[in-house]
């Protein structure tokens, strides 16, 4: 994936909006006012920090040398992914709807 197809995955998603609120080096997506993901468009190979499960990060960064923590974030809750092409597109999706489904607002049951 390149960022282009990110960006497009990322906006293909309900209720997501894309800004600079860091500057025009780096797009953020957001859904309800969060941020779910942010994509780094000066990096060579092309980055992105995500939102990720406690555990599951941990697991993901033993597993992938281009999973490290996230960047400039709450490394606790915040991967950064290097898209060197180690990481199928299958992963990269799961990684950003992960990030997509830990931030939106849950609807509630009646």
């Amino acid at each position: 994936m390149n960022a282009e197809s990110i960006r497009s995955y990322c906006l293909a998603k309900e209720d997501a909006e894309e800004g600079f609120p860091f500057g025009e080096g780096a797009l953020v997506f957001k859904v309800a006012g969060k941020m779910f993901l942010l994509l780094s468009l000066d990096a060579m190979p092309v980055s992105f920090n995500a939102k990720c499960d406690p555990d599951r990060a941990l697991e993901l960064r033993e597993e992938h040398e281009s999973i490290i923590p996230g960047y400039h974030m709450n490394k606790k809750h915040w991967n950064t992914v290097i898209v060197d092409g180690s990481l199928g597109d299958k992963l990269i999706k799961e990684l950003i709807d992960h990030s997509y489904d830990l931030v939106k607002p849950k609807t509630k049951k009646k």
